[in-house]
């Protein structure tokens, strides 16, 4: 015979219960258990008022053998085994011992009331003893086993029939009997189980079963003994008692043996669940964990905070609600540390009334260490968690105002102008607050972090969806705006539209008015008042760091003119940015083919047109910036590392134009502009004559461009490389001649092939007697030291008629032709040249001809 209770455990004063189970469930049993023996008394009065006709063979009375079975069916039930199961205590007895003695010996009618008086008042004594069990259940267990006893009665006086005792049929009905005994007692624990809920159905089906099935047959062959010693020696019972004491010692050690590996490997599977990534996690698995381990009522987990307190977590197992049921029950609580330290405690209600020697409250420790250390993993990790957590956001977020900071607005604002198009217009509004020292001053601090806090949100509320809102540190914020559109409306006229400035400036004193807003701050009504400074660029052509740059340019020209607001203005900067990463970004151009380009300018005879020599412009298509002249980055490169592979660079293109033209047989000069540290260098000339080698160009075909400035220097290194240049065949020019402090004595120790005349003095020729007497001299001069005298910048017919009439015989300047890239100088110096044969051609006149 299986029975079951699930006893319901009393709930401590302030437990928080789960409320999954709802008052649904225990009524239910209660209509089940009253429906059993309402059926289990009927069945008995029925069977009772059957004629009590004694077993075929049974050796004792009528009266005597139902004495018997009440007393076999009695002890059978008091020599009972339990074992957890679920949320219930299941207990096995000797019942189907008892059915196959109650089957041999006493009336078939009247074995069901036998069963029912016998077993309620066994089960009365037992509760009385130890259990406490309530009388609804004890009528349950009675009816449960009543049903039983009849249903296996009716199978064995089918089978028996007329049959004594010692035949093989009479056996084998009562074998058929037990066994049905058992399956109906079997199948209604299980159904009273599953409706209470104490386990799932399958492994309340796979656990009994293998926890009775050995009992079961033993107690069948044991019944047949003694009915076989009763029809025969009835003294020879006695002998029977070691045997069943054996029996019973060894199904108990079954019993225990097969709960402990279920509890073990229990106790595996949820000690490994328990780790996870934070508090909840493992509190869940720890509840979890314990209910399967300990088959328990409910288990509840307190956690104690750091901050003080505690949090606690409460899980009710498979079983009849702890609070409905009201019973008390075994309790244990263990504290929870790890090195000492307290982590909370575990409570665990357990499902029988006692506790079996002490082993529930070891495994519940041990568990207890396993779930604190879980715990305290998991609080190191939230820990962790929110420390990388709150880096990854003070990385990108002002802790004070929650805004993008400096280094976020740095570092994502320039993907985000990448992403627009490169000609669409950006502005960054850079803020700061007037006298805010002030407000720390006399409100604290801590009113002054609500100023800006309120600030913060001031900007925010004018921001629209694109913008981006900063706190760049102490008082000052940032906004930009990423796309300042300029709607176009056909209707206005041009002069009148507005242009990104006018948009920025617009935006910007928005800004400045809602500062100026009063705001209440420490119970203090106050206005705070700022300036801003605004930057307007394309976002191709600057970078955000130089925006800031601007804009904090312009902000500091708005406080010194006590203005709310002021634009960028270039005139103003001092200390632009450009020149820092021009050496970088010139340093990239040399190694590209489409950056440093030459512009070639031919110079030509002033009378007949036809070229006389090539000037060589560098100019560089920045890619940012556009075009950049000479005067923008030559100075940079003079005075730094650069200036070597620069001008081998120069040399190296003009030369390779000069080739070119040459090849078409035009034979002029190139020019090209030499850096007075090229000079300096000793290697120099070995560098111009390699590079005239590589290109196949004659020495006289290069004219090196020397200023006045390097023409007058004394030191003994010039002379030695302009005399090392001389030897190589090249020529020399002095450029800008009349400009600086000339030294004559220069001119009388380097043969010098030319001098250009500064295009200032050709300009102010016309009108100035002192220009013209300086192109005068210039033209004497060159004459004398049988140089050719070149001027610069010609580009009026009146200059170059004023320049023949000084006696000056070459010119370069946009009269006759502006500077050109090297795919078109040769056909331009065709044209000049073959304008100028044209020119020396004159037709006879009539009279002539007669």
């Amino acid at each position: 015979m299986i029975a079951s209770s699930a006893l319901a455990q009393a709930v401590q004063p302030g437990t928080p219960g789960s409320g999954a189970h709802g008052s649904g469930r225990p009524r239910a049993v209660r209509v089940w258990s009253a429906a059993v023996v309402t059926t289990a008394l009927v069945v008995a009065v029925l069977a009772a008022l059957l004629p009590a006709h004694r077993p075929p063979g049974a050796p004792f009375t009528a009266a005597t053998g139902t004495l018997l079975a009440a007393a076999a069916v009695a002890a059978g039930q008091i020599a009972r085994l339990r074992f957890r199961l679920g949320g219930a205590i299941v207990s096995l007895s000797w019942g189907e011992a008892a059915m196959v003695i109650g089957y041999a010996v006493a009336p078939a009618g009247r074995l069901p009331a036998v069963v029912f008086v016998s077993a309620a008042s066994a089960w009365a004594l037992m509760s009385w003893l130890d259990d406490h069990r309530r009388g609804i259940e004890i009528l349950h267990l009675a009816g449960s086993l009543t049903l039983g006893a009849a249903a296996g009665a009716a199978v064995t006086t089918a089978v028996a029939g007329p049959a004594g005792l010692q035949t093989a049929r009479a056996q084998a009905a009562l074998v058929a009997g037990a066994l049905c005994y058992l399956v109906v007692t079997f199948g209604l624990a299980v159904l009273t189980l599953v409706l209470r809920r104490d386990a799932p159905a399958g492994q309340l089906v796979t656990r009994a079963l293998h926890a009775k099935a050995p009992m079961a047959v033993g107690s069948v062959v044991v019944g047949l003994a003694a009915v076989f010693v009763l029809a025969r020696a009835p003294i020879w019972l006695l002998s029977f008692a070691p045997a069943l004491w054996l029996l019973q010692r060894t199904y108990r050690y079954h019993l225990r043996a097969a709960q402990e590996r279920r509890i073990w490997a229990a106790f595996a599977r949820a000690t490994a669940a328990l780790p996870g990534a934070s508090e909840v996690e493992v509190a869940h698995a720890g509840i979890r964990g314990a209910l399967d381990v300990f088959d328990a009522r409910r288990v509840e987990i307190e956690v104690h905070l750091p901050e003080g307190g505690h949090r606690r977590y409460t899980g009710d197992g498979p079983g009849p609600d702890v609070a409905a049921d009201g019973l008390p029950g075994p309790v244990i609580t263990r504290s929870m540390a790890v090195a000492g330290i307290p982590v909370g405690e575990l409570t665990v209600w357990l499902a029988e009334p006692t506790l079996p020697a002490g082993r529930d409250e070891l495994a519940v420790s041990a568990y207890g260490d396993a779930l604190a250390g879980a715990l305290h993993g998991a609080a190191g990790r939230e820990r962790l968690t929110a420390l990388e957590a709150r880096a990854a956001y003070e990385a990108v977020r002002d802790p004070l105002t929650g805004l993008t900071n400096r280094a976020a607005l740095l570092a994502e604002t320039n993907a985000l102008l990448r992403s627009v198009e490169r000609d669409r217009h950006v502005a960054l509004l850079l803020l700061d607050l007037n006298d805010f020292r002030e407000v720390n001053a006399t409100l604290g601090y801590r009113a002054g972090d609500d100023v800006l806090r309120l600030v913060a949100q001031r900007l925010l509320d004018l921001a629209r969806e694109d913008d981006v809102v900063a706190r760049l540190g102490d008082d000052e914020f940032a906004v930009l705006l990423p796309t300042v559109a300029v709607p176009a409306d056909a209707a206005t006229p041009l002069h009148e539209a507005p242009t990104p400035l006018s948009r920025a400036l617009r935006r910007a004193r928005e800004l400045v008015e809602q500062l100026a807003a009063p705001m209440e701050v420490g119970g203090v009504r106050l206005a705070v008042e700022g300036a801003v400074g605004v930057a307007v660029a394309t976002a191709g052509s600057a970078d955000l760091a130089e925006l800031l740059r601007r804009a904090a340019v312009a902000l500091k020209q708005a406080k010194q003119l006590r203005v709310g607001v002021a634009t960028y203005d270039s005139s103003r900067d001092a200390s632009s940015t450009d020149h820092l990463a021009l050496l970088a970004e010139l340093r990239d151009a040399l190694t590209a083919d489409d950056q440093i380009v030459l512009a070639l300018q031919p110079a030509v005879d002033l009378a007949s047109g036809a070229p006389v020599g090539v000037e060589a412009l560098t100019r560089w298509r920045h890619p940012r910036r556009g075009p950049l002249s000479p005067a923008v980055f030559i100075a940079a490169v003079e005075h730094s590392e650069l200036l070597g592979p620069f001008t081998r660079y120069v040399l190296d293109r003009s030369l390779a134009a000069a080739a070119g033209w040459i090849a078409a047989d035009i034979d002029v000069p190139v020019s090209v502009n030499v850096s007075a540290r090229s000079l300096l260098d000793p290697t120099f000339p070995g560098q111009v004559a390699d590079a005239l080698r590589r290109h196949v160009v004659p020495a006289r075909h290069l004219v090196l461009e020397i200023t006045e400035t390097v023409a007058i220097s004394d030191l003994e290194i010039v002379d030695e490389v302009l005399a090392a240049l001389r030897e190589t065949g090249v020529q020399l020019s002095v450029d800008d001649f009349g400009t600086g402090f000339s030294s004559l004595a220069f001119l009388t120790r380097v043969a010098i092939d030319e001098l250009k005349v500064d295009r200032s003095f050709v300009d102010d020729m016309i009108d100035s007697p002192a220009a013209e007497a300086v192109v005068r001299g210039a033209v004497e001069l060159g004459g004398r030291l049988h140089a050719r005298v070149v001027a610069e910048g010609v580009e009026t017919a009146e200059q170059r008629a004023a320049l023949l009439a000084l006696g000056c015989v070459s010119a370069q300047g946009y009269h006759f032709c502006q500077p050109m890239p090297p795919d078109k100088i040769v056909g331009t110096l065709h044209r000049l040249g073959e304008a100028a044969t044209q020119a020396k051609i004159v037709p006879l006149r009539a009279d002539d001809a007669s």
